[in-house]
């Protein structure tokens, strides 16, 4: 039988994945040194006196990130204005995209490799969307430092190019709600809904959103907001949606459905009944 610090050692060594883990999730060889400054928050630098944090290579990465996605854009749309370009960037390199891309590395995501202080360790630092993007640009700032351009453009291809596909299915506005309901109104589906739940305690709630297009739940989605919950509702109902072909039905309604609005020849509730019906 292990022994009480065995099993305590076993399991800080699941919470804190190694450098070389890290590095392997990046697909990039960055050194000890320039990894720790790149996951140091400044709450951490601060209780452990004044080591440097992250902020300075954040300021880099960030720039290297613009340059690539642009770059990328550039290439891939060229009849795009440069208005839309600017929104399609805008659409991959935010704070929220960013954050799902942390999410992505690794086992666990990002946040399990950030050093934090006790205070944002205390209150979900781990979890927190400007942390974690944050952070990737750092540690993309770290690659561009260690690898040149070169290395850190793969490193983020790796990362981003999904993203920035799905970008190019968006439709003008750019973010999956604004994209819905244009498709949904092509295809004469009317406004779309959103009906929304919540579980689990105020300081941890969680939502729950679908999507409601034509009487029909075509897409749910969860989240920490109602925002993010509705937004990633949205984004199933429009791949549900795109991939139908137009005169296609979608799943019956429910039996609480309303059926089709009556013609304007249509008699009202209040019309008599015809003598050869009575």
């Amino acid at each position: 039988m292990s022994s009480p610090g065995s099993e305590g050692q076993s399991l800080s060594a699941a919470r804190a994945p190694t450098m070389d883990e890290l590095r392997a999730a990046l697909g990039a060889n960055i050194p000890d040194d320039l990894a720790e400054q790149a996951l140091t928050h400044r709450s951490y630098a601060y209780e452990k006196g004044g080591l440097p944090t992250n902020e300075r290579l954040e300021f880099l990465g960030d720039s290297v990130l613009g340059l690539v996605v642009t770059d990328a854009l550039y290439r891939a749309y060229p009849e795009v204005s440069e208005g839309r370009l600017a929104k399609l960037r805008a659409s991959v390199v935010n704070m929220r995209a960013l954050a799902r891309v942390a999410g992505s590395i690794g086992t666990g995501g990002l946040g399990a490799w950030l050093r934090l202080g006790h205070g944002e360790e205390a209150t979900g630092g781990r979890a927190k969307p400007s942390l974690l993007a944050d952070t990737l640009e750092a540690l993309l700032g770290a690659v561009y430092l260690t690898g040149g351009l070169e290395e850190v453009a793969a490193v983020i291809h790796r990362l981003f190019d999904p993203l920035m596909a799905q970008a190019g299915r968006l439709g003008a506005g750019l973010d999956w709600k604004t994209s819905l309901q244009e498709l949904a109104s092509t295809r004469l589906l009317g406004p779309v809904e959103y009906k929304i739940a919540s579980s689990g305690p105020d300081h941890a709630k969680r939502f729950t959103a679908t999507a409601v297009v034509a009487s029909v739940a075509s897409g749910s989605g969860e989240g920490r907001s109602k925002k993010e919950a509705e937004l990633r509702a949205a984004e199933a109902a429009f791949t549900e949606l795109q991939d139908r072909a137009p005169d296609a039905p979608g799943p019956a309604p429910g039996p609480d459905a309303p059926g089709p609005a009556p013609g304007p020849d249509a008699p009202g509730p209040d019309a008599p009944v015809p003598a050869s019906e009575a």
